[in-house]
């Protein structure tokens, strides 16, 4: 019988999807305003969507990099062997996130008689997925809590033998990275139907650097990196990245007439916009101080909630993971 909490989660999650599809569903075939939806009114510069999609590309890259070591730290003496299927389930999600761009690419290729409207579809989308991530970053990867699952699932695998073991193993490796690949592929997508696959793809080539690096340190060279600073680091950087595709995705908003366009009664310098997306409209600079009042919000509560509630039980706080938590297994 499934647990009551999980089929609630289901109920939700479901809803909240039928809830997005159903949006989309309406940006796709809504009317366009009288302005020219060919033209957007903002672009952003080169440098600035090769540092985004490179942030991007680095962040998801280091919490694989951490979910992975974490995973495979426990494989010792007799049981070192069994982390081999587990690095070949990492390589194939690697392949398969190489594989989904290409399929995101084809899809957007059918849906490129949207116009205009396909940047406010891929913007909205984007800004979907990156505040769950951003809600789910501030409440688990801090905690004591952080990728339980993933051990858990290990544990299992290793105390069981053969065939089935060892696709389970294969599966463990595939999942630690492939969902860090996926969230990478969407994300670009609102990059790419901006400003074009030859700028993403630089940010990418230098986002995989930098997680080339830290897989090398953690995995090559067995240093401990500071993972919490990193991590709190390019958590800050992901939201701002959150907070710029907003401003653009409103602006995109207002281009097709689906908002409305108020100016402020302040200048707001030209450079603002092609660095930060920050646009002379209320609509525009409310959108973006709401996406990071959400960010901030969550942390507090997500703080509130798993350390000032208990402490004041007398109960245990949450802690702050320093490092990856590993549970070795003694073979």
């Amino acid at each position: 019988m499934l647990n009551a909490g999980r089929v609630r989660r289901t109920a939700w999650w479901t809803l909240a999807l039928a809830v997005v599809a159903g949006l989309v569903y309406l940006m796709a075939t809504a009317s366009t305003g009288p302005v020219d939806p060919t033209e957007v009114g903002g672009h952003q510069t080169d440098a600035t969507v090769v540092a985004n999609s490179a942030i991007i590309v680095f962040r998801e890259g280091l919490e694989a990099v951490l979910i992975f070591a974490a995973v495979t730290a426990s494989f010792l003496g007799a049981n070192r062997a069994r982390r081999r299927p587990v690095v070949a389930g990492a390589g194939v999600a690697f392949l398969a996130a190489v594989g989904t761009w290409f399929i995101a690419q084809a899809l957007l290729e059918v849906a490129s008689p949207l116009g205009a409207r396909l940047e406010a579809i891929t913007g909205f989308l984007a800004i979907v997925v990156l505040l769950i991530v951003m809600n789910w970053f501030v409440h688990r990867v801090y905690w004591s809590e952080w990728i339980g699952r993933h051990h858990r699932r290990r544990r299992q695998l290793l105390a069981a033998t053969g065939v089935g073991a060892t696709f389970g193993l294969v599966m463990l490796g595939f999942t630690s990275v492939y969902r860090e690949g996926f969230e990478v592929v969407l994300f670009l997508q609102a990059l790419k139907v901006k400003s074009g696959s030859t700028v993403v793809l630089e940010g990418v080539a230098l986002g995989l650097v930098g997680t080339a690096i830290v897989g090398m340190i953690t995995f090559w060279l067995h240093h401990k990196l500071p993972y919490r600073r990193m991590l709190v680091l390019t958590g800050v950087l992901i939201g701002a990245v959150l907070v710029v595709m907003i401003g653009g995705t409103a602006l995109a908003f207002q281009d097709l007439g689906w908002i409305p366009s108020h100016e402020v009664p302040f200048t707001v310098p030209e450079w603002l916009g092609s660095w930060f997306e920050i646009y002379p409209t209320w609509e525009t600079i409310g959108a973006q101080v709401l996406a990071a009042t959400f960010v901030i919000g969550s942390y507090v509560l997500a703080r509130h909630l798993k350390v000032t509630v208990p402490a004041k039980r007398g109960e245990q706080p949450a802690v702050r993971a320093d490092a990856p938590p590993s549970e070795p297994v003694l073979a």
